[in-house]
């Protein structure tokens, strides 16, 4: 479904990819999901897109974006909304499809393949406005959870679809040993 002189870019719908591989039960390493692209085509751009609570002290996802903006990775962020629901819940919003989405179109005359990282539903309009100009759209996103994290019209809707269960060991992080407690003791194997 790639071809080697193909020029590719990648757009990542953070929070979406996200959710999908922790449904199924692993972590992106993205270097070698870079890498991998890579491989496929030629690569010219690799975007991620997220929101970030700017008013906190820290982030669980700031170490990511930092390391993803100085290994090659293109960052598309702005700040997260806060709000509070009828139920008196407290919600966090960040839509990012309307960047993603200009971005695409604009980049549109200089590929020949996008690889987008998202399964909602929202897409299917720009995936149907790519394919008019001439571009490939290939969607990595999952069946495999309960429930399926991809809309079933962006599926139809996209040249190649992509099982990312299937990338796993590919672009999947090796799982962590945990690490002993301060009071675990120490067992000498002679």
């Amino acid at each position: 479904m790639f071809y080697r002189d193909e020029r590719l870019a990648l757009f990542i719908d953070g929070s979406n990819l996200f959710a999908a591989a922790k449904s199924l039960g692993f972590d992106i390493d993205y270097k070698l999901l870079r890498q991998e692209f890579m491989r496929r085509g030629k690569l010219l751009r690799a975007f991620y897109y997220t929101a970030l609570l700017e008013n906190d002290e820290y982030s669980p996802i700031r170490p990511l974006v930092d390391w993803l903006h100085y290994n090659g990775f293109n960052m598309v962020t702005k700040p997260a909304k806060e709000f509070t629901d009828s139920m008196g819940r407290r919600k966090v919003k960040g839509n990012m499809d309307i960047e993603l989405a200009v971005d695409a179109l604009e980049l549109a005359p200089y590929v020949d393949h996008i690889v987008l990282f998202s399964g909602d539903g929202d897409f299917k309009p720009l995936i149907e406005a790519l394919q008019r100009k001439g571009v490939r759209v290939s969607v990595v996103s999952t069946i495999r959870s309960q429930p399926p994290m991809i809309a079933d019209d962006l599926r139809r809707q996209c040249d190649n679809f992509i099982e990312l269960e299937e990338l796993r060991d590919v672009i999947g992080r090796p799982p962590r040993e945990p690490r002993p407690q301060a009071n675990d003791e120490m067992v000498d194997a002679d």
